[in-house]
């Protein structure tokens, strides 16, 4: 039975929105590319392997200093 604040009570596990899915973490309705691939430069085309937990756009491209994009 709800509270009258509307909580309820606690739910084993967690609480609203903290299961389990194949959601990505942006909340999409895909997972992410994975932990392999490549991170390449726009500007001047350098090509780095993809490290897991290091998204490319946060990467700078040591040539050039440009933004690294992930290759599909």
């Amino acid at each position: 039975m709800p509270f009258k604040d509307g909580t309820g009570p606690r739910r084993p596990g967690g609480g609203m929105g903290q299961g389990r899915g194949g959601r990505g973490r942006m909340g999409g309705n895909r997972p992410g590319f994975g932990a392999g691939g490549y991170c390449v430069c726009p500007n001047c085309g350098l090509k780095m392997l993809h490290k897991a937990g290091f998204p490319c756009n946060r990467q700078d491209c040591p040539e050039c200093g440009t933004k690294m994009v992930r290759e599909d």
